[in-house]
């Protein structure tokens, strides 16, 4: 599949969406050359180029509810929500093994999306990039407010999202004329501006590209969502997203909500895959 890109939106734990539908694509053995993704898109790509299904599900549903995954106590223990070396360094040496091998062995380009605080703009890691405890994920996935900034290779780096929500224009750039997209929110979805500017000003003022950044996502998120509409209309892109109402927060907790979820990407994939190879 030569210029076919895979475009993985974040979500925090919505992407147990994007998880059902990279599982399908696994069963078929369907994998794309090119795959760009952003905080929770990236990290449940990581697991697809791994070629290790029912690996995301182990990983998140299966330790959802361990305090070290995401609580309060992290926060406060180590100003990250997300237990950061618990999910990126603890669960793929000890509990859940990552294949390291097979995903540097894989063909193709991985991009991982984050947003480089003192630019306000997006920064693409690429595989050789991932580092020994997946410090480009960590800063990929790193969310404003609770997660502190990743210094990583000279950088210092927040959520990808804030800066390139779903990273399709970058897809493009480099070549890609025809693109799956999944998204994580329903049809119709359009972005509000947020509640806490004044938090945000406060906790970022050194990083007034940052704050500006952050202020405009919304803008941005929804004039990306009319393009991905065009392109749709053109025949240049297909996108898979939740066809029913969406019953899961960015912080979910309940595994039984997670793996419903899970199973409607899943489904919706199944049911679009017939039109995906006859696209791709």
């Amino acid at each position: 599949m030569e210029n076919v890109g895979l475009v993985l939106e974040g979500g925090g734990m919505r992407g147990l969406y994007t998880c059902g539908v990279l599982e399908y694509f696994m069963e078929k053995d369907l994998y794309f050359n090119y795959v760009i993704g952003v905080s929770a898109g990236a990290c449940n790509a990581a697991s697809y180029i791994s070629r290790q299904q029912r690996r995301n599900e182990k990983v998140i549903i299966g330790f959802v509810k361990d305090w070290r995954y995401m609580s309060l106590r992290n926060l406060i223990l180590g100003k990250s929500y997300f237990g950061m070396d618990f999910i990126f360094d603890e669960i793929p040496n000890k509990h859940v093994s990552f294949d390291f091998e097979t995903f540097y062995k894989s063909p193709g380009v991985f991009l991982v999306g984050a947003t480089d605080c003192r630019s306000g703009k997006p920064i693409y890691l690429n595989k050789d990039d991932l580092g020994e405890q997946f410090q480009a994920l960590r800063a990929s996935a790193s969310l404003p407010m609770i997660s502190p900034i990743v210094n990583y290779r000279g950088y210092e780096l927040l959520d990808g999202g804030l800066s390139d929500s779903i990273p399709i224009r970058k897809s493009i750039q480099d070549g890609n004329t025809k693109n799956v997209i999944v998204l994580t929110r329903n049809k119709g979805y359009r972005k509000r501006p947020g509640k806490f500017n004044v938090l945000l000003k406060l906790n970022y003022r050194n990083y007034p590209l940052l704050i500006e950044t952050m202020l405009n996502r919304y803008k941005n998120y929804n004039k990306t969502l009319d393009y991905i509409e065009e392109l749709e209309s053109e025949g240049k892109a297909i996108v898979i997203r939740p066809t029913k109402e969406l019953e899961v927060g960015r912080l979910e907790k309940d595994p039984q909500k997670l793996r419903k979820l899970l199973d409607q990407g899943y489904e919706d994939t199944k049911s679009s895959y017939e039109r995906i190879m006859e696209f791709v």
